[in-house]
């Protein structure tokens, strides 16, 4: 294919039809475009999928995509070439004539881009042919699955290391969403990226709402949930198959366009689910993990997690494919004791001791996030070494805060106790000295004589364990992960040991009987964005109008427009050609396909 020779703002309007840029966009691009390695972590609906698309039309040859699912392939090769990009995809789903054309057209030079599958990608054929052909870059997504302290390891991805060797001058980008800093870290070792610039542009989605409540009665709390999103596109995550069928058949016996999605269907009932639910005909998803990666739909208002998930990284995922428009969106969490449980079991089964401790560590990470009486979402970028100098005001910790009192002297008892421990003790054993256990590990090792031990006995452990973990979330103190969880001293600590700092604490609320009504809805926040009764009405015979353009084509919805590009066509109303180029989303591609029909419509007739 030609190398474009416009700018990449050019490319970014006349491909994709957008006016700008969002934040580090272009400086990725162009170092990628200059032939250099890159790391790139942003979140879900950032805008990461552009980071390595407008690089492969504006590099000679053909950019390598390696993506982990075959439906997340299919839909991001159906949005390409609906803008008019020469993309394809190589799978084993794919009958051999089609796998055939793909490869005439490889070689022939005629792609932009080629997505494939990590596990095609290293055979030793495939390798062979790619050497024979120009490359523009490779592209490698969802890169976390490379480390095991990632949340989804996949082995066949550490292979990933010999492109650096076998293609030495070949750009190599890794990208993912959700990725710590020591996962960061054995990312770039696996793939032999020592050079690769690194790009960390936040973890934040401040249009996503975060709630958490404790399971009373949680098929209840979800519906009452649900009656706020009546209509809205959403995803019910479960941990087991048989929970996703019983939730499932709950829902639709209430009369909600609901749809179960797991592993343990075949192929052609999940394609079956998943294509309805990119379609708009069905509105709620209920799946267990498994309904993961390969969603690539902008317009998901929510996801609930019926259950309690194993990780601060799969939960951030997981709530990361609600608002990829960047319109509201809410996130809501279930979760109980039972659940801890439920992951303590499958950890204890785990044979390896040091992947035991990294699920355990991600397992109280998650506790501690579910029990967090400060804002959610500090405590949720804390996580990932990323801090919110203010609460957010859009979680329920924010909308309704828990009773605080003065826990000065508390802090100072937490925080004085880890610095006698020279911090190097986790904080299970913290807490014991605090409270004065005679735990034979405290009495071997002399702790029982430090001038700490025993001066925190007026709290049980879950109330220490409670102080400990917002006194994380605030910052005075870290986990280590690489030294067996241990807790360490920030810098900030120091003030308040010295008396200089007053540190006020959440006392832990009672369980609440149902889950918090959100202050407004997504829905409605949507609607007053767009301003007038009329914009909004307007907008839901755009969506209808959307939806069976979709089915005519046997496309996802949103591969006609977001409803970002909807609302944008409410507000604007478009009544000419170069108007509605105006609209972001519409590229040259999209107004020659559906520019008149959608003219038409917006001008009622």
């Amino acid at each position: 294919m030609p190398v474009r020779t416009t700018s990449t703002s050019a490319t970014l309007a006349d491909v994709f039809g957008y006016a700008e840029f969002r934040p580090h966009q272009a400086e990725i691009i162009d170092a990628i475009i200059a032939g250099h390695d890159a790391f790139v972590l942003m979140p879900t609906g950032g805008g990461k999928s552009l980071c390595f698309q407008i690089p492969a039309l504006h590099r000679a040859g053909t950019a390598i995509v390696v993506s982990p699912l075959i439906s997340l392939m299919k839909d991001q090769v159906d949005a390409l070439c609906a803008n008019g990009v020469a993309a394809a995809v190589l799978n084993s789903s794919q009958a051999a004539e089609q796998s055939s054309e793909v490869l005439s057209r490889l070689r022939a030079g005629e792609l932009d881009l080629l997505y494939v599958s990590p596990e095609r990608l290293v055979t030793d054929g495939f390798l062979q042919q790619l050497t024979r052909i120009e490359l523009a870059l490779f592209a490698i997504d969802e890169a976390h699955c490379v480390s095991q302290w990632g949340h989804d390891f996949r082995p066949e991805y550490v292979q990933l290391g010999c492109l650096r060797t076998r293609f030495p001058h070949v750009p190599v980008v890794a990208l993912t969403a959700t990725a710590d800093e020591q996962t960061r870290t054995d990312v770039l070792r696996q793939l032999n990226l020592p050079e690769a610039r690194t790009f960390v542009t936040g973890f934040d989605r401040p249009n996503i709402r975060y709630a958490a409540a404790y399971k009373i009665k949680p098929a209840a709390q979800l519906l009452d949930f649900l009656k706020q999103h009546d209509g809205e596109s959403g995803i019910v995550y479960a941990l087991s198959r048989r929970r996703v069928e019983e939730v499932a058949e709950k829902l639709r016996d209430v009369g909600v366009r609901a749809g179960a999605y797991h592993a343990g269907m075949n192929a052609v009932a999940r394609a079956r689910v998943q294509e309805a639910f990119m379609g708009d005909r069905l509105d709620v998803v209920v799946a267990t993990v498994a309904f993961g990666m390969g969603i690539d739909k902008p317009d998901v208002r929510f996801v609930v997690h019926y259950d309690m998930p194993k990780s601060i990284e799969g939960y951030y995922q997981e709530t990361g494919r609600a608002g990829r428009d960047g319109l509201p969106a809410e996130a809501l969490m279930l979760w109980s004791m039972q659940d801890v449980m439920t992951s303590k079991g499958f950890i204890d089964a785990v044979a390896n001791e040091e992947q035991r401790r990294i699920e355990t560590h991600k397992l109280n990470s998650m506790i501690a996030f579910a029990e967090a009486l400060s804002c959610r979402r500090r405590a949720l970028l804390g996580y990932f070494g990323e801090e919110l100098t203010e609460d957010c005001g859009n979680c329920d910790v924010c909308s309704d805060p828990p009773e605080t009192y003065d826990a000065t002297i508390d802090a100072q008892k937490a925080l004085s106790a880890v610095y006698r421990l020279s911090e190097r003790f986790g904080m299970g054993y913290v807490v014991d000295v605090l409270r004065g256990s005679e735990g034979q590990r405290i009495l071997e090792n002399g702790h029982d004589a430090l001038s700490v031990y025993g001066i925190g006995g007026e709290y049980s452990k879950d109330e220490w364990t409670s102080i400990f973990r917002q006194l994380i979330h605030r910052g005075y103190l870290r986990v280590d992960v690489a030294e067996y969880s241990t807790l360490k001293l920030n810098a900030t600590a120091a003030a308040v040991l010295r008396g200089e700092e007053d540190v006020r604490l959440a006392r832990p609320p009672a369980p609440r009987p149902t889950a918090e009504k959100p202050p407004k809805s997504a829905k409605r926040a949507r609607s007053l964005a767009l301003e007038t009764d009329e914009q909004a009405e307007l907008f839901e015979r755009l969506r209808e109008l959307r939806r069976e353009l979709a089915e005519e084509r046997s496309v996802p919805a949103y591969v006609v427009f977001a409803d970002a590009a909807l609302a944008d066509m409410a507000r604007r109303q478009p009544t000419t050609p170069e108007e509605f180029l105006l609209v972001s989303g519409v590229g040259k591609a999209k107004l020659e396909q559906y520019g008149e029909v959608f003219l038409r419509a917006i001008a009622g007739s």
